[in-house]
């Protein structure tokens, strides 16, 4: 039975995708007492990147950050793999974004906003965060964007 949080994804229209297997010798997301840390998420969907490239260059922006909300997604079911169950997520700390950015793009902070609003939704105030938003020269895969996240549960 799904709970409050997969019930809102529900609601939103969306719906929490299957682990996102390892590219390499990592493990999607880990606990350490109270904390998940997932991996970096990249914005895959049934086994694959649906859009490859840079962002200011091949990609959007809005398709960009629509790829981002795509990684939070991923980072959630990651997140679940570990905790169990998404209601007990306590709050979010931390989301970092990585946007592979054409040379003159600077608005990766618009990019991750796709991850940061998708939380937010989701998750009400326990989805606000402190984050970082890097532009980077590429990505695994071509991907044009990853999303790692921190998240702090409860019952632990």
């Amino acid at each position: 039975m799904a709970g409050a949080v997969e019930a809102k994804l529900a609601e939103l229209g969306l719906a929490l995708p299957g682990v996102v297997p390892p590219l390499a010798s990592y493990q999607p997301a880990v606990q350490s007492g109270v904390y998940v840390y997932t991996s970096g998420q990249l914005p895959m969907v049934d086994g694959k990147l649906a859009v490859t490239g840079k962002v200011g260059a091949e990609v959007t922006p809005d398709e960009a950050k629509e790829l981002a909300k795509t990684c939070a997604l991923n980072a959630l079911a990651a997140v679940k793999s570990v905790a169990g169950d998404l209601d007990r997520i306590a709050r979010v700390v931390k989301v970092v974004g990585f946007v592979a950015s054409a040379t003159d793009f600077t608005g990766q902070p618009a990019v991750i906003n796709g991850a940061s609003e998708l939380l937010g939704a989701v998750l009400g105030d326990k989805g606000v965060h402190a984050r970082s938003a890097v532009g980077v020269a590429v990505l695994p895969l071509d991907a044009p964007v990853e999303v790692e996240i921190q998240v702090e549960l409860t019952g632990v």
